[in-house]
């Protein structure tokens, strides 16, 4: 009687751990002509806008969706709307190019947010700086494609040691301040490998 309940049991707890499926990982390559980041800054006397290429990168999909990824911004080929703008910041009151060529942002969290929407969570390194940022996006997948769009995607620049300019580390600074935060529009369009 005992083999019999022992034999019942482990078939239960067969086709009960059988009923989950594992999700497969797909692994999908960020596509750098097809992908975009724009950014925009603002002081109290105007702003600014330009844009920085992506270099590389990964999204991680399953059929629950977007799991993960990351993506490498090639700060060394940064623009701006002002030749002059563009040279200063690549120089050491901004992003030390010379020193950190790059950008990273890795993927530590996707929690859904509604209908192809995420809360994406991850760490964004500047000048060899990470902090933890959280924004909303878009996420769509279909025929092999994954296009991910965020919009208005705030970064403090002072905690990535960008101090320039900043009215909360120079408070006489009057109408030459530069907002502590710029925000990113981030377009990734990444296919399957």
């Amino acid at each position: 009687m005992k083999n019999k309940n022992l034999i019942l049991s482990l078939l239960a707890s067969f086709i009960f751990l059988a009923s989950f499926t594992v999700l497969k990982d797909d692994v999908y390559t960020v596509n750098i002509e097809r992908s975009s980041i724009d950014w925009s800054a603002k002081k109290v006397v105007g702003g600014h806008v330009g844009a920085v290429k992506i270099s590389s990168g990964t999204l991680i999909y399953n059929e629950k969706g977007l799991k993960g990824g990351s993506f490498v911004m090639d700060l060394a080929n940064l623009t701006s709307d002002n030749e002059r703008l563009t040279t200063h910041l690549k120089n050491d009151d901004f992003f030390s190019v010379d020193k950190h060529p790059s950008s990273k942002f890795e993927i530590t969290k996707v929690a859904p947010a509604g209908t192809d929407r995420v809360n994406i969570t991850g760490n964004l390194t500047i000048k060899g700086i990470t902090h933890p940022i959280t924004f909303p996006a878009s996420v769509k997948q279909q025929k092999g494609v994954i296009v991910a769009v965020a919009s208005g995607v705030k970064v403090d620049r002072t905690k990535y040691d960008i101090k320039y300019r900043s009215k909360s580390f120079f408070g006489d600074i009057g109408d030459k301040a530069i907002d502590d935060e710029f925000e990113l529009n981030i377009n990734l369009s990444a296919n399957k490998k």
